[in-house]
């Protein structure tokens, strides 16, 4: 598994309402025999904050700019494939998604089936760029549908 795989699972397990409960690691990617040591935990903390963060500084762990478009844009499908995987595991059929929530997922699920195309022009790295930032927008979007939201309402009542 890549490291964008593993930050993709771990986002989709945090944004779908998962806990960080001993075990969680292995529940986020339905194999009892992942384990997690002090840097899963500390990636997880970490995601965490990003994600509750206010001023929407969560990021996706990819590779940096200087590596090529094949191998950013291949990592980024993979991030999908992660994401899209531990999501559903943690917020199952009981999480009511928003309609905008609905077509984020739609939207990562087709990044999710795709596969990196040879190329490196400003118009492709431009494009990476956007949906990069969508996924980034995407996954604040369905943690607050699946995990902020049904916080909040609890303190209501």
């Amino acid at each position: 598994m890549s490291a964008a795989e593993l930050h993709g699972a771990v986002a989709g397990w945090l944004a779908g309402g998962g806990d960080g409960d001993d075990g969680w690691l292995g529940r986020a990617l339905a194999d009892a025999a992942f384990e997690t040591d002090e840097t899963l935990e500390r990636l997880r903390t970490v995601t965490v904050a990003q994600l509750e963060d206010r001023s929407f500084a969560f990021e996706l762990l990819l590779p940096s700019e200087d590596t090529s478009l094949y191998e950013r844009s291949g990592a980024l499908f993979e991030w999908c494939r992660g994401f899209l995987g531990a999501f559903g595991l943690a917020a199952g059929d009981a999480r009511a998604l928003s309609e905008e929530g609905r077509e984020a997922m739609a939207d990562i699920a087709k990044l999710a089936a795709a596969a990196p195309q040879e190329g490196e022009d400003d118009e492709e790295e431009a494009a990476l760029a956007e949906i990069e930032e969508f996924v980034r927008v995407a996954v604040l979007l369905l943690h607050g549908d699946c995990t902020l939201g049904p916080r909040h309402r609890e303190r209501l009542n």
